[in-house]
């Protein structure tokens, strides 16, 4: 099934701000909760639908991604969504979670967090892909039907090689929080609820670092440039992707790359406009030419052509040259162009000319 916009699932606008945004999912949280509506599968899917829209739209990175690629984008970027997570799973999301709790002063279910005991075993998960990179570039209309290459240079973050990943200056290594044990979070009791809630003296992580280090201070990660040269192809159209495979953040743990995904913006061209494969440029012919028949010279994409003007063009009719317009994106042919003819009228004419319009009047007749 096709899913439906973010901002019309929660009933609000593109420029939403992120109280609105948080109001207008609390709302339909609170209207379709399942422990408000036992038993109904309806009410359990826009509970999960209006979740996973506020859990794309409150992240900024992410919101970026689908206003610019819209659903296609998140499922480039890793973005699976909520539709396969049980209610649990997604009542013990940390988004989630911590909204709950600024609303109502606690949260629900279990999150699962890192927790001491897996980083000291090293178990932090199998491999992961890394991350989708998302670039927007102008190129010109000529650029366009030529193809070009285009220079990006790529940040991205890295583990950090002087502590491993691990944030704790080299030859010491994290401590589990003593807050938590190293759960990563803390439970209360209030009546015949059981509440868990972000341990805060680790933020969830289950350790604590006592002794950062001093090349990463305590991120684990640092920032790398990437320069690369992404090739455009001949034929791109405005706001197409090319999509460069292994070009975007390195993978974790041995995970394979992401990929980088470019977004071409076309400018517009002063005198040519495209639509589609094809072409469009204006012929301006004197009127008595264009009742005469003559040759123009226009400017294509490839430069100055001759076009043959046939005897009675009106103005606005076309002439249709094949295979004059953009290439294919990686295929064979051409669109063509068509040549719009613009009857020039004179605004002063000498008395010669007038005599000689009055004759071709009463000629006429």
């Amino acid at each position: 099934m096709k899913k439906r916009d973010y901002y019309e699932v929660l009933g609000v606008s593109r420029s939403v701000s992120e109280e609105d945004l948080k109001r207008a999912y609390k709302k339909l949280a609170l209207k379709h909760h399942p422990d408000r509506n036992p038993d109904d599968d309806e009410a359990e899917d826009k509970f999960k639908e209006a979740s996973e829209a506020y859990q794309v739209l409150s992240d900024p990175e992410k919101r970026h991604i689908y206003d610019t690629f819209g659903h296609e984008g998140l499922s480039g970027a890793g973005f699976q969504g909520v539709g396969g997570m049980g209610i649990e799973d997604i009542l013990g999301n940390t988004i989630f979670g911590d909204l709950f709790r600024d609303f109502f002063g606690f949260g629900f279910g279990r999150s699962s967090g890192m927790g001491y005991d897996r980083y000291s075993s090293g178990e932090w998960g199998g491999p992961t892909r890394g991350r989708d990179v998302k670039r927007r570039i102008e190129i010109s209309l000529e650029e366009s039907f030529a193809g070009t290459t285009h220079a990006l240079g790529i940040q991205f973050a890295d583990m950090c090689e002087a502590c491993g990943g691990s944030g704790a200056r080299p030859g010491t290594s994290p401590e589990p929080c003593p807050s938590c044990g190293g759960r990563g979070q803390v439970v209360h009791s209030r009546g015949a609820f059981i509440l868990t809630t972000t341990c805060p003296g680790c933020n969830g992580t289950g350790h604590v670092i006592r002794e950062h280090c001093p090349e990463c201070n305590g991120r684990g990660e640092t920032v790398n440039e990437r320069h690369i040269e992404v090739k455009i192809p001949a034929g791109i159209d405005d706001g197409q992707i090319v999509r460069v495979s292994g070009q975007g953040e390195p993978g974790v743990r041995g995970g394979p790359p992401g990929d980088l995904y470019v977004a071409c913006m076309v400018t517009s061209h002063p005198t040519i406009l495209r639509e589609g494969l094809d072409l469009y440029v204006q012929a301006d012919v004197p009127f008595v030419k264009a009742a005469l028949g003559t040759t123009t010279s226009v400017e294509s994409i490839e430069g100055s052509i001759d076009v043959e003007i046939p005897a009675g063009s009106q103005p606005g009719e076309e002439i249709v040259i094949e295979g004059k317009g953009m290439p294919r994106v990686q295929s064979h042919g051409r669109g063509d162009l068509h040549v719009v003819i613009k009857v020039s009228v004179p605004r002063k004419l000498s008395r010669k000319q007038k005599k000689i319009l009055e004759e071709l009047e009463r000629a006429g007749r």
